[in-house]
């Protein structure tokens, strides 16, 4: 073995990660365990062969060595670059003694890519089979890292036992094997150790390698420009790349067999793994080992959005009409939800976050970009909000060095076949009626939003300063049959609670009313601190999601803050009939706000000289409702306000439905002037402006609250 080919190796993969814009992700680190590992991966491009020997030489400490197909050896540039990272040929005649020796004596970990090739079709399960498909046929993954483990494992059992008996045979294998720490070498045990490796987004992308294949050559072939593209992409466009270890395999127990526990004592000389019984034994347990480890490698995928997506557009059932958009994303977001929750596989650390944008904007463009590539690439048809599937897309397979670029939706199927358990689970998602799925989301939106809260209380709960759980618990008061329905979103600092007068009002006027709880709202203040505006428009996009799947016609309102988050949701969504805004927040003339510029100065200043305890990081609040709101306000969550109305401003005037704004023309919070500025913002061509004369900025609770109430009341009624 040469040191300082491992040691080049580890420059070549800092040299190509300084142009590499890949993220990589390592998880499992602690399945790896001492002695002699032999690491089975699987194998999607020749990128691997580079940084994996480089990321689990990191983890253990050791050299790590990968066989490679010798063809590639055959090339003489690419055959010097492999040898300075640390491959070896599968056709090198020392190859069987090299690993052997290197893992007994613990020189060295291997890595074996059991499929013996890349598999661009990610196509592996066949009648229950691991089986792989090119281009030549179908051919079963290799047994040889079973093999190698288990010759390892047999030597060192050998040489426990010889030892023991004292048999002269134990100097002349210690001598072959090159052992010099024997004790050292009897002490630890062999082990495979499955590796997954999952890339996000795994579809081929214009990058610079392509660029320059065109360029260099009048007309590359498919075969060079799926790898350049395919590879390209995941070095070069920021793919996210996830390493995750399994727990391993201990082969020690493989030796049970009567013939090769016969070898393992005898104190003569043997030559296990060459004679026709023992090699017939031990492709049988290879075999099974085999599978084992590919099942394992392949269990270990890290779902992402485009695996849920291909498998549920896989299974769509057929529909003469197409398929529904808003239909295929409920679907989506159900499945998610399923995945996390029942722990079913390993998933992105993007499925542990909220997925109701996949329900509402979209703003990722993750199911958008998902039906580009599957319209560019001919699955799927789009025709406005709906889009037609072609069946054969996903049966009819594509050249095995073509498909990643011609067909990369139905390789993102494929590659979750073998994790059987969500493979069953998004199918029968996929096949379940639109009625059946706008239920099923329903009801695990209102439960999320119910746990959500609970856990958060449970969390931040201060006594003596948080209010009753009832306060702060999300309200929905459902009408039976498709009546109209109102989403209405406390305020600032406040809870549920505040709302409950007036949704009690419009629901005994027949509506069915769904008041969320904002995040960081009705807990504690430190809740709130750490809690973003983009977090509270989730809460109310969850909340519309539900009315959504409750009733007819829609209504978007809210009070103070709340009115803010109903004005910037209406600038996303289209599906309601109206909108009003109760003392939507423009400017604020509150003195604890005119002192947060200049609070966040000192405090950043004092953390930077580790000074802490002098920072200030909440306000005393003095409110209207002291039984709802806090009383202390967190400096952070007045910045966090402040950012949803810029970000909100410049969008005021893509708003086109009718809106109703209502203020006080004494609000001693709200200033009316930048309410009317922001009425004057609006793009609506029917909206209205109701100014009252209340001495408060509450003015949906307290006295006279009828006045409003019946004000907005008629206004829905107009438009529901």
């Amino acid at each position: 073995m040469n040191p300082f080919a491992f040691k080049l190796s580890g420059y070549t993969l800092k040299y190509l990660s300084g142009f590499s814009r890949a993220r990589i992700q390592i998880q499992g680190k602690e399945n790896i365990p001492e002695g002699s590992i032999v690491f089975c991966a699987n194998h999607f491009t020749r990128i691997e062969t580079v940084f994996l020997p480089h990321h689990i030489h990191t983890i253990t400490g050791k050299q790590v060595w990968s066989l490679a197909a010798k063809e590639l050896f055959q090339v003489p540039m690419l055959e010097g670059l492999l040898r300075r990272l640390g491959a070896v040929s599968t056709d090198a005649p020392d190859r069987d003694d090299l690993l052997l020796k290197t893992l007994l004596s613990g020189e060295a970990h291997w890595i074996i890519f059991p499929e013996g090739m890349m598999v661009k079709n990610k196509k592996l399960i066949r009648n229950g089979q691991f089986v792989l498909t090119d281009d030549a046929g179908n051919v079963r993954p290799h047994t040889g890292a079973a093999v190698v483990a288990l010759r390892c494992a047999f030597f060192r059992e050998r040489l426990r036992r010889l030892k023991a008996s004292g048999a002269k045979e134990f100097d002349r294998l210690a001598t072959e094997l090159n052992i010099g720490d024997m004790d050292a070498v009897l002490e630890q045990s062999t082990h495979i150790v499955p590796v997954n490796i999952t890339y996000y987004p795994a579809n081929p992308r214009e990058n610079i390698l392509g660029a320059i294949a065109k360029l260099l050559m009048k007309e590359p072939s498919k075969r060079i420009l799926d790898e350049l593209m395919t590879e390209g992409a995941m070095l070069f466009t920021g793919v996210d790349i996830t390493i995750r270890f399994g727990t391993p395999i201990a082969m020690e127990p493989y030796l049970a067999d009567y013939y090769l526990e016969s070898m393992l004592t005898v104190k003569r000389r043997v030559r296990p793994f060459e004679d026709l019984d023992s090699r017939q034994i031990s492709r049988q347990i290879a075999i099974t080992v085999m599978e084992r480890y590919m099942a394992r490698v392949y269990g270990l995928t890290t779902l992402n959005h485009d695996h849920v997506m291909a498998c549920i557009l896989k299974h769509y059932p057929y529909k003469k009409d197409g398929i529904d958009r808003y239909e295929f994303a409920c679907k989506v977001y159900y499945a998610i939800t399923c995945l996390v929750l029942n722990r079913i596989c390993y998933v992105t650390d993007g499925f542990l976050h909220n997925q109701v944008h996949l329900l509402v904007d979209d703003r990722f463009k993750l199911i958008s970009d998902f039906l580009d590539l599957a319209q560019k690439t001919g699955v799927i048809r789009m025709e406005g909000d709906r889009f037609f599937k072609d069946h054969t897309r996903f049966y009819k397979i594509s050249a095995f060095h073509a498909i990643r670029m011609e067909n990369p939706i139905l390789v993102m199927a494929n590659e979750v076949e073998p994790v059987t358990e969500a493979e069953t689970c998004l199918k029968k998602i996929a096949q379940k009626s639109f009625p059946q799925i706008r239920q099923l989301v329903k009801n695990r939106i209102i439960e999320k939003m119910h746990m959500d809260f609970t856990a958060d209380y449970a969390a931040h709960y201060i006594a003596g300063e948080s209010k009753k759980k009832w306060i702060g618990r999300p309200i929905f008061l459902n009408q039976a049959g498709k009546k109209s329905g109102v989403l209405l979103i406390h305020g600032y600092m406040a809870a549920p609670e505040e709302m409950k007068s007036f949704a009690r009002y419009l629901y005994a006027k027949g509506f069915t009313v769904h008041v969320p709880r904002l995040a960081g709202h009705g807990t504690a203040p430190e809740d709130l601190a750490g809690t973003g505006y983009d977090r509270w428009m989730e809460s109310v996009e969850e909340a519309w999601v539900g009315l959504r799947h409750s009733c007819g016609k829609m209504a978007i309102g809210g009070f103070s803050t709340g009115a803010g988050l109903a004005l910037e949701l209406a600038t996303r969504v289209q599906d309601f009939a109206a909108i009003f805004a109760v003392a939507p927040p423009m400017r604020l003339h509150d003195m604890g706000s005119y002192f947060v510029p200049a609070i966040d100065t000192w405090n950043t200043m004092f953390k930077r000289i580790n000074l802490k305890a002098m920072t200030r990081e909440f306000i005393a609040n003095h409110p209207e409702n002291p039984h709802i709101n806090y009383l202390r306000n967190p400096i952070s969550g007045i910045h966090q306000l402040e950012k949803l109305m810029v970000q909100l401003e410049p969008k005021l005037k893509t708003i086109e439905k009718p809106v109703l704004v209502v203020q006080s023309r004494k609000d001693p919070v709200v200033n009316p002037g930048g309410t009317q500025k922001l009425f004057a913002r609006l793009g609506s061509q029917t909206k209205e402006f109701y100014l009252f004369d209340y001495e408060r900025h509450g003015i949906l609770t307290g006295k006279g609250v009828k006045r409003v109430y019946q004000a907005i009341e008629n206004f829905l009624l107009q438009w529901l």
